[in-house]
């Protein structure tokens, strides 16, 4: 695989990005590619339609269903995201994303509910604001030199992130960290890791 991490051609990094779509369909997950166009296209206007932003506990548990799709399925974890009550999920989700744009903030009040690890809260904080938080995917992280080994931490999401707003910046106006998120992913082939 050739490094577009270190590419600085706005073309190469497009043709990842446009290529997203047909890497979720060849992953043969039977259910991601109506989960990943629910999460980009629709779960971000619901969020942003509600008085205050927040996700409820039907939107949580179809995210982490879109997650583990996309990545790597742990059924205890979806029955832990279940078995949060609705109250609570809205609660807390509203008081964190109101710490939008802090780094980490969103990240550490969302992983409080149960079985929300940083990957699943990255999720709800990138749909709810795409051009502070992408989505925290180990094939992602895998890609951008000097993050070392993943770590399913605050302070290496915080990494993470900052690395992808940087070269959203770099790449001009058009691009947002959950699209240099997608077009890195696309570009490993969108391989299963072992995200959290």
């Amino acid at each position: 695989m050739t490094n577009l991490w270190t590419s600085t051609a706005s073309t190469r990094w497009f043709t990842a990005l446009e290529s997203y779509d047909d890497v979720v369909t060849r992953q043969g997950v039977a259910k991601l590619p109506e989960l990943d166009r629910w999460y980009r296209d629709e779960l971000p206007k619901l969020i942003a339609a509600r008085r205050s932003p927040h996700v409820t506990l039907s939107d949580l548990v179809r995210l982490t269903e879109w997650k583990m799709a996309r990545g790597v399925w742990r059924a205890p974890n979806l029955v832990l995201v279940r078995s949060n009550p609705p109250a609570t999920v809205v609660d807390t989700s509203k008081a964190a994303l109101a710490k939008v744009p802090d780094p980490t903030a969103p990240i550490r009040d969302l992983a409080a509910l149960k079985g929300v690890g940083p990957a699943t809260a990255s999720a709800v904080a990138a749909a709810a604001a795409p051009t502070v938080y992408p989505f925290f995917d180990e094939l992602v992280a895998a890609q951008i030199p000097g993050l070392g080994a993943v770590a399913w931490t605050l302070g290496y999401y915080a990494r993470y992130a900052t690395a992808l707003r940087e070269r959203a910046e770099a790449l001009g106006k058009r691009w947002k960290p959950v699209m240099v998120e997608r077009a890195l992913w696309a570009h490993a082939g969108g391989k299963t890791g072992t995200q959290r």
